[in-house]
């Protein structure tokens, strides 16, 4: 098995560490899949750090988003994890896609966007509805800056309606969440794999 795939996991949390984040706990799960097929994977809770809202790679006056963009842009694969509030994705994960959107005006050496041949999945989890929702918005903004979407690219937890229980506090995995976050782990490693040993061409 080839070693070489590393990964980036962005967990757009609005809970600033050290507390406790069911989105961290599903994501880890992912991290911990991915180990298994030989991808190495480094972790950012976004919250931590100061992303200035813009579309520019650098917005200048304690930007810390140009640490991240850096492993962005060294990593086969991103994880984007965030919770669901009010049935969307958190303004955190809104502010990554965002400063995403500065890459659609770079190019490697072959003259093609830069984030070609990287892989991109989600993770989603929420005591309420909208994990398909953000699903959707999250894979046509990903795809768009060039990331390819694996199939069946997300693992994702939805609570009872108006519940209270969070996945964190879940005493066991749910074994279909379990089984998919398998799947994605195997998948999006796949994809990468392919990606990486068969590149994009260049159209001109």
């Amino acid at each position: 098995m080839d070693q070489t795939l590393t990964a980036v996991a962005l967990n757009c949390t609005l809970k600033p560490s050290p507390a406790e984040s069911s989105t961290d706990v599903l994501a880890g799960q992912l991290i911990a899949e991915l180990a298994h097929h030989g991808v190495t994977t480094s972790s950012f809770r976004v919250v931590d750090y100061d992303v200035k809202p813009g579309v520019e790679a650098d917005m200048g006056d304690g930007d810390q988003w140009p640490q991240i963009r850096e492993q962005v842009l060294a990593a086969d694969i991103l994880v984007l994890a965030t919770p669901t509030w009010m049935g969307h994705m958190t303004s955190i994960a809104q502010r990554v896609l965002e400063r995403l959107d500065a890459e659609l005006s770079e190019q490697d050496d072959l003259g093609r966007p830069i984030l070609f041949d990287k892989v991109a999945c989600a993770v989603i989890v929420g005591n309420e509805d909208g994990a398909h929702q953000i699903s959707a918005e999250l894979f046509q903004a990903l795809n768009d800056v060039g990331f390819t979407i694996p199939a069946q690219g997300v693992t994702y937890w939805n609570g009872e309606a108006m519940g209270s229980i969070d996945y964190k506090d879940l005493d066991e995995t749910p074994e279909q969440v379990a089984t998919t976050t398998k799947s994605v782990a195997a998948y999006v490693a796949h994809l990468a794999r392919v990606t990486k040993q068969n590149p994009y061409p260049a159209v001109s």
